[in-house]
């Protein structure tokens, strides 16, 4: 009877043993989460100071150069934390994105005299963003992925951490 006994208190010390390393490997997820985005939020924010900075110091024609101001300065305005401006932001980088589209492409045609060292700084920033936004969508992933599972449902091992998102600007073509 105490075999019993003694199996069940060390089966027991067992499962609360997973159920504490699940939630800390679910809290270091959820960490990933945001660091990643702090991350990617500073990149965001360096390309659109990019961008001010190629529509000060370029002779654009005055619609280029509106059109590039306005979507830099929306994207360096919105809140970036709260999900409530998830759109918000998204709506704003989008719209960045594609201004510097239209400037690469209008650049080319028209050869219009950007500074080398502006369109070098967008070219490695565009990549590092590029990367960024595949990390941060790999840990979201992942964190959707695990809270998924029913073990982390019916426990609430999460905690109260809110279930992290995906902007849709994530899958704009840079």
């Amino acid at each position: 009877m105490t075999k019993y006994i003694f199996v069940g208190v060390i089966l027991t010390l067992l499962f609360f043993w997973y159920l504490s390393f699940s939630a800390s490997r679910l809290d270091r997820l959820h960490h990933r989460v945001e660091t990643s985005w702090e991350h990617l939020d500073a990149l965001l924010q360096r390309r659109a100071a990019i961008a001010l900075d190629i529509a000060h110091d370029t002779d654009l024609d005055p619609a280029m150069d509106i059109l590039l101001t306005a979507s830099a300065y929306e994207s360096r305005k919105v809140e970036s934390s709260l999900s409530d401006f998830a759109e918000e932001r998204s709506e704003a980088e989008s719209m960045l994105s594609e201004s510097l589209k239209v400037l690469r492409d209008s650049a080319l045609a028209q050869e219009i005299q950007v500074k080398v060292r502006h369109l070098d700084q967008l070219g490695e920033i565009t990549e590092k963003v590029k990367i960024a936004i595949a990390v941060h969508l790999e840990a979201v992933n992942a964190v959707r992925n695990l809270r998924s599972k029913l073990i982390f449902r019916a426990f609430h091992l999460y905690g109260h951490a809110k279930l992290p998102f995906r902007y849709s600007f994530e899958d704009d073509d840079l």
